[in-house]
């Protein structure tokens, strides 16, 4: 990185916006990318090593600066995956091509800002934080006047600390700024120029709705199993709000999951469409969302009996352990995931007070955890597809391939092997008027498993089996016959 070491003079501030004497200033978090590369640096420290979280508090004492420089240095945040803003690079662009001196000139700490200096080599100079100076609002603006004289340069930002640096500036140049941000500079500056951010358009409601991923709701549904299993459907209303406790703590958990693997999904040539690894929703905005999701969720809990917020809670600290750790475990990220499928069908029970009989607990357990492998191995696909070798964050590889379709297969039909016992069972005597229908279920789901697992296998399924079978017209045939059956069977 080639850096400047003669000291621009100050210009004239009714110079046009081209004179090749006013060099641009630009930022870096939320204005040269939409992310924020300390809070991704951070999910990072955490994501690999959880137990550092508590060390990381003890950093906070020595002040901003050299809290930016301890997360720094024990992290290797990738650069070259960070959702660059076009609109910006494109500026610099102009700049360069105009004669102009571009400098990049950040909060964040020295060290990330060369990175992404090196990795895109279009500065001239590129500046940062170290351990004493937090180069940040005010600090940014001295450091700049300083450098270039007041209105000597031309400055690109995004957030509320730099309408301390605006101000400034000969023209303030805006981009992905609230429009708190964007009257207040308003008030402050006649020369503005806003780039267009088509590529991150301002997080709206609809972005963070598909941050919650609402459609993999559809497995807490699961909820409503003990009811239907016992024909209970006085225990409607608590189920619901079970239901709905669960659609909260859920969408969290993905929201948290999602910031995790940041660095994974943006290499992932359709996770890295998602609203956090695009750069659509700013990760802190995030955290506070996630929070503020599962505060919802204990307090709709409230409305169902107390058993079912133990479950609940049990829910919350698996997929946390699943998300910081089991996830890089081989095979038991699978039994984890198979086990958060059963628990909600527990939660259920633990809502209304219906007992759970061995039959549906043994149903679901080997069911999930087919269901579990199919969404490994449809990765794993996908990988042989792409030509890699290795899961990245997973404790898998592709030559895993035909283990992982023998788990499929034996746990599937193993569930349906349980099934069709139980309905031949003095158990479902009572329950269903008719038990030969519902054994007609039992073909239907052999039939759906072993075509589910070769649409698997052949990398031709969708990451989750549950999203490939709302979209699938055959699914959607097989599971409605099977519903019919059962409710031809049953004594209602």
């Amino acid at each position: 990185m080639t850096k400047a070491n003669s000291k621009p003079e100050p210009t004239d501030p009714a110079a046009s916006a081209s004179d090749t004497n006013v060099p641009l200033i630009v930022d870096l978090d939320g204005t040269l990318t939409s992310s924020d590369t300390l809070h991704e640096a951070l999910l990072r420290l955490i994501a690999r090593d959880p137990a550092r979280l508590f060390k990381v508090v003890t950093w906070l004492k020595d002040g901003k600066a050299a809290f930016k420089a301890n997360v720094v240095n024990e992290t290797d945040l990738d650069i070259t995956v960070l959702p660059f803003r076009q609109e910006v690079l494109d500026l610099i662009e102009r700049a360069r091509a105009d004669g102009r001196q571009v400098f990049l000139v950040s909060a964040s700490h020295q060290k990330q800002v060369d990175e992404v200096a090196n990795h895109l080599c279009k500065f001239d100079e590129a500046v940062g934080s170290d351990g004493v100076r937090n180069l940040g609002g005010t600090a940014k603006a001295e450091w700049l006047v300083d450098r270039f004289g007041a209105q000597g340069f031309d400055y690109v930002g995004d957030s509320a600390a730099d309408l301390k640096v605006w101000p400034n500036a000969r023209e303030a140049i805006c981009v992905g700024a609230t429009a708190s941000v964007r009257s207040k500079l308003a008030a402050s500056h006649t020369n503005i120029t806003e780039l267009d951010s088509a590529l991150f358009p301002s997080a709206t409601f609809q972005v963070y709705l598909k941050g919650m991923r609402p459609h993999q709701w559809l497995k807490n549904l699961l909820v409503f199993v003990p009811m239907l299993a016992a024909h209970n459907f006085s225990a409607f209303w608590p189920t619901l709000f079970a239901f709905l406790s669960f659609c909260m703590a859920a969408s969290s958990i993905y929201m948290i999951n999602d910031m995790l693997d940041l660095e994974i999904d943006r290499r992932h040539p359709r996770k890295c469409k998602r609203p956090f690894a695009s750069g659509a929703i700013p990760v802190k905005s995030g955290v506070i969302l996630s929070l503020a999701l599962l505060i919802a969720a204990l307090a709709l809990g409230l409305f169902a009996q107390l058993a079912f917020l133990l479950v609940l809670a049990g829910y919350v600290l698996l997929t946390f352990a699943y998300s910081l750790v089991l996830k890089r475990k081989l095979m038991i990220d699978i039994w984890t995931l198979g086990a958060l499928y059963t628990i909600r069908i527990i939660a259920g029970g633990a809502a209304t007070g219906i007992p759970l009989s061995e039959w549906l607990l043994a149903f679901s357990m080997f069911v999930f955890l087919s269901l579990a492998a199919v969404k490994r191995q449809s990765e794993l696909a996908d990988l042989k597809r792409r030509g890699l070798e290795e899961s990245d964050g997973r404790g898998y590889r592709v030559s895993d391939l035909p283990i992982l379709l023998g788990v499929v297969l034996s746990a599937g039909y193993c569930s349906v092997l349980i099934l069709a016992l139980y309905v031949s069972s003095a158990t479902s005597t009572g329950l269903y008027s008719e038990p030969r229908l519902f054994w007609l279920v039992c073909p239907l789901l052999l039939y759906w498993i072993s075509r589910a697992t070769i649409i698997s296998y052949r990398g031709e399924m969708d990451d989750d089996p549950i999203v490939f079978a709302l979209k699938d017209r055959v699914s959607q045939v097989v599971f409605g016959l099977a519903t019919l059956l059962i409710i031809l069977s049953a004594n209602i």
